[in-house]
């Protein structure tokens, strides 16, 4: 069974008050999606990768790769105006069965135990989403009015979310719904059940300029890199 890892980066630096994208900003001295794609091809060598950016940012990737010496394989596709059109446009160059990973390209610190059990869950369920446990407590805001809600009901959606590559392929024939905010919610449209992973707490999407900072923090920290 073959393994697809779907890497899905088409940011701005708009929140990171930056010209430059955020998936290119230099981390621990190379860029973000570097350190992502590494994680995955680190994980197997034989995983297949396909990168999605906007089309317009091919050539500046073509020449980050250069600079850095990035010569792990993978294969390029042009993204679309939303994230949902971005998978699908990814989906469509995958054309055998197997099991594929879609994954956040800024989020470069999972880890290796992430990816296993999703793996593994999937290829018993048929997917798997690495999920977090809220910590903070939470109110509910609603028509003018707040109230509490229970914490334990809840959890935070990180990535890979992993599919068999024909359920998922078969999900992103819907039409595009803005309720569709992930992978699981396009293929939970369709009837199938969700099934959830512990993931890692490093595991963060790097959004703002703080989350830059705690990414580097934790790559230097030398239990995070005899963990990960």
């Amino acid at each position: 069974m073959k393994i697809h890892v779907l890497i899905v980066a088409g940011g701005s630096g708009s929140r990171m008050k930056s010209d430059v994208p955020k998936q290119f900003m230099l981390l621990n001295n190379k860029p973000v999606l570097m350190h992502t794609i590494e994680k995955f091809s680190s994980f197997s060598p034989e995983v297949n990768l396909t990168l999605v950016l906007p089309e317009t940012q091919f050539e500046v990737w073509k020449d980050l790769c250069q600079t850095y010496h990035f010569d792990v394989p993978h294969q390029l596709v042009a993204g679309g105006t939303e994230r949902f059109w971005s998978v699908k446009n990814g989906l469509e160059v995958i054309s055998d069965n197997g099991i594929v990973f879609i994954h956040d390209g800024v989020r470069p610190l999972v880890s290796h135990a992430t990816i296993k059990i999703c793996l593994e869950t999937a290829l018993v369920t048929g997917n798997a989403v690495p999920v977090m446990p809220v910590v903070e407590s939470l109110r509910q805001i609603k028509f003018g009015h707040n109230r509490t809600v229970s914490r334990k009901h809840f959890v935070t959606i990180q990535t890979p979310q992993v599919f068999r590559t024909s359920d998922i392929k078969a999900a992103y024939q819907q039409a595009f719904d803005p309720a569709f905010t992930d992978d699981a919610s396009v293929l939970e449209r369709t009837g199938k059940e969700i099934h959830l992973v512990e993931g890692n707490p490093e595991n963060i999407k790097i959004t703002h300029p703080f989350d830059l900072k705690v990414a580097e923090l934790m790559l230097h920290s030398s239990g995070f890199r005899h963990e990960f």
